[in-house]
């Protein structure tokens, strides 16, 4: 059929199942926004800035699956970079377009706004290119071959993609396939697959102490309904990692906890270290999430790659991993593990409030922890949102974003208008706190813009406590200027209906989650904390993360 480049991408976005396109309009974009406005089906959502539009985007990829963003080229190319990379870090599906200026002027090298007026138009798509599992140029001679090919890459690679459109050819017609969009992954080879099953059987079979581990991959490229599965009917215990957290049902009398190197409870430790056959899914340790590189792994590991499994030093390559994992859940017999699993873990246990006490972190996490829902989709920032939120068991179902591995502070408030316009049934609870918030504060505007309504719960404690824990405690450095925040949804948007409420005590707190779960129209809520309290688990991170940074002739051993 002959149909526009801009036509063509924009239907090839629908099928893969994008319905919001985010970002900022820019000159070299506006004759594909024109497009998208008059296609059906999709829409285009502004963002404040285009770095916030990447963040946005990737927390719309972890609910719908994969997500569009919009920029212009040169300057929003490069103000989105930082999210860019934070996708391709958490291994995040997100198509990246870009205006371009027109191809003519591309090849005959002028000197162009946006750019180093020097006839360069290599620079962007090499720059982003390292961060992207591929970068191009569309042209109307490449655009239908390129535009599914990044497509492909993007949904098998669960990596970025990285497409530029020059201004002058998005009105252009081209022959292109009138088929819809293939999602299916190619199959296995027979051969491979069928001894990848066999083997995995017998060592399973020979194990006493199987173990599974996830991480971050098993959600991304879709393997956990079987891990689930195959937990359940095999009766093997399973932990991961704090990168993976709410992948695997925490509440289920499987679950073992988190597993952290040194730093983990001493049943978990023991558990995966002493495993005969430990069950991974590509594990990737960073300082954070291994105890300071104190991890120790079995030498009988099984890893499930994306497209491989690895066993020991053997290799099966060839293969669809999904079709494996369907494959073993049908031939693997019903048991019981012999590796004694934690207690089911429960946060309904009675709670007593002490209404004149202030606020604390000991007591304040395990109070919110019993305020989320099954179904929820819960968000916590880098820092002392995720590290007090992560001991607490989430409840059946509950979506689970955080920035685990990449951590660039910010992150959530855009991330929760991306997840809640993907996936706008669900309650959405966003735990960050003050200086993460003064980031990226510009998009609690797009929310209410947006008509959603989220939970917000903002951490006021003054400044960076994570920072402070690590050095630097009373340090002008780690202070923020403290601003009204409870007040903002009605300064952004003086008609929202969002309800903003504050907190000092414990008794405080209660009258807003009560009025909180009584009302729909989403909630700021925002705690008064002391700016050197942190969660027990932050107060071991940072003195390990300073003589990690700092060494022993480092600020905090002179």
């Amino acid at each position: 059929m002959r149909i526009t480049i801009g036509e063509f991408l924009i239907s090839r976005l629908k099928q893969i199942g994008v319905t919001e396109i985010i970002g900022v309009p820019g000159d070299f974009n506006l004759n594909f926004l024109e497009q998208v406005n008059e296609a059906e089906g999709i829409r285009f959502i502004g963002t404040c800035n285009e770095l916030n539009a990447a963040y946005a985007a990737d927390g719309y990829a972890r609910s719908r699956g994969v997500a569009a963003l919009l920029t212009t080229y040169g300057v929003g190319e490069l103000s989105a970079l930082n999210g860019i990379a934070g996708a391709a870090a958490e291994h995040v599906p997100l198509v990246s377009l870009a205006g371009a200026p027109p191809l003519y002027a591309t090849e005959d090298r002028y000197d162009l706004h946006h750019t180093m007026a020097d006839g360069n138009f290599r620079n962007m798509l090499d720059s982003i290119g390292q961060f992207t599992a591929t970068a191009v140029r569309l042209t109307p001679m490449n655009a239908v071959v390129e535009i599914d090919r990044a497509l492909h890459t993007c949904l098998r690679e669960k990596r970025p993609v990285h497409l530029q459109l020059p201004s002058d050819i998005s009105h252009l017609c081209v022959e292109a396939p009138d088929t819809d969009f293939d999602l299916t992954l190619p199959g296995s080879d027979p051969e491979r697959l069928e001894s990848a099953a066999s083997r995995v059987l017998e060592l399973f079979d020979a194990a006493q102490r199987p173990v599974i581990l996830a991480d971050l991959d098993a959600d991304r490229h879709g393997f956990v309904p079987a891990l689930q599965a195959f937990a359940e009917k095999t009766g093997t215990p399973y932990a991961h990692l704090n990168s993976g957290k709410g992948v695997l049902d925490e509440h289920h009398p499987l679950f073992l906890g988190t597993y952290n190197g040194a730093g983990s409870a001493p049943a978990v430790k023991a558990a995966i270290e002493q495993a005969d056959f430990l069950i991974t899914t590509t594990p990737r340790f960073i300082e954070a999430n291994s105890g300071g590189f104190t991890h120790a792994l079995p030498e009988t590991t099984l890893d499930f790659g994306d497209q491989h499994v690895s066993i020991g030093k053997e290799h099966f390559i060839g293969i669809t991993v999904l079709e494996l994992l369907d494959l073993l859940l049908e031939r693997v017999p019903a048991g019981n593990s012999q590796v004694a699993a934690a207690p089911a873990a429960s946060i309904s246990e009675p709670w007593e409030v002490q209404a004149g006490a202030e606020l604390t972190q000991e007591r304040l996490w395990p109070r919110l922890a019993r305020f989320l829902r099954e179904d929820d989709v819960v968000i916590a920032e880098a820092g002392t949102s995720s590290i007090g939120l992560g001991p607490h068991p989430l409840p059946t179902g509950t979506r689970y974003i955080n920035s685990g591995i990449w951590g660039s502070i910010g992150f959530t408030l855009p991330a929760t208008l991306g997840s809640q316009l993907a996936e706008p049934g669900r309650r959405h609870i966003l735990f960050i706190g003050d200086g993460s918030f003064q980031m990226t504060a510009q998009e609690l505007s797009t929310i209410l813009r947006q008509n959603l309504k989220p939970i917000i719960v903002l951490l006021n404690n003054r400044g960076y406590t994570i920072e402070r824990l690590i050095l630097g405690m009373d340090a002008e450095y780690n202070d923020i200027q403290n601003w009204s925040f409870s007040q903002l949804p009605r300064i952004f948007h003086p008609d929202t209906s969002m309800r903003s409420h504050q907190a000092r005590t414990e008794g405080e707190l209660e009258e807003a989650l009560a009025d909180i779960e009584e009302s729909e129209d989403g909630a700021f809520l925002e705690l008064h904390l002391d700016p050197k309290d942190a969660p027990a688990g932050l107060k071991t991170f940072g003195p390990m993360t300073a003589d990690f940074d700092f060494g022993p002739r480092g600020p905090r051993n002179p």
